[in-house]
């Protein structure tokens, strides 16, 4: 029988502290939008999505993927939403089967008060210990295991950067 291979202590050091990490960064952020702005990171997360999409909507199927959520679990945060008057649902014209998630007026207004205490968070719950060097490393590393999880980019959602380089690349090639 071949012997266990267990992770060296480096490597279990490292898993250790992602795993911490993993847990305590979203609870730090959560506390910092509850205190300021009484919601969840994932209503957050759901509302920045929306503001980051043209037109502000976004099907739901495509909104669960970006957010990180299950559809149901999307589903009753948008419900949520939709009771502050910050989220509307409506059907996709293009096919007439199809939900969307529109942010409303007061949506956005509420994602542009919010924001700028949240990346404040964010920058100092995640980059406030690290070095510019740590910084890059860890970005580097984070990059090298999503596309080892991910070589095809098949998973991956595109953000804001990467859809414009897309259709730079496009325009010019």
């Amino acid at each position: 029988m071949a012997e266990q291979q267990w992770l060296d202590e480096q490597q279990q050091r490292t898993w250790r502290a992602w795993l911490t990490m993993a847990e305590l960064v979203p609870r730090a952020l959560d506390t910092q939008l509850q205190r300021d702005a009484g919601m969840s990171h994932a209503a957050y997360v759901v509302l920045a999505m929306l503001s980051e999409a043209p037109d502000r909507c976004r099907r739901m199927s495509d909104l669960a993927r970006r957010a990180n959520q299950s559809q149901s679990r999307l589903s009753h945060t948008v419900a949520r939403l939709e009771d502050r008057g910050w989220v509307r649902r409506e059907r996709a014209a293009d096919d007439g089967r199809g939900n969307l998630a529109v942010l409303t007026e007061a949506g956005w207004e509420t994602v542009q008060k919010v924001a700028p205490g949240h990346v404040d968070a964010v920058r100092e719950t995640m980059f406030g210990a690290l070095t510019a060097e740590q910084t890059q490393l860890l970005g580097d590393a984070l990059e090298a295991v999503v596309e080892r999880l991910d070589p095809d980019r098949s998973l991956r959602v595109k953000h804001g950067s990467e859809v414009d380089d897309e259709a730079r690349q496009a325009q010019v090639g």
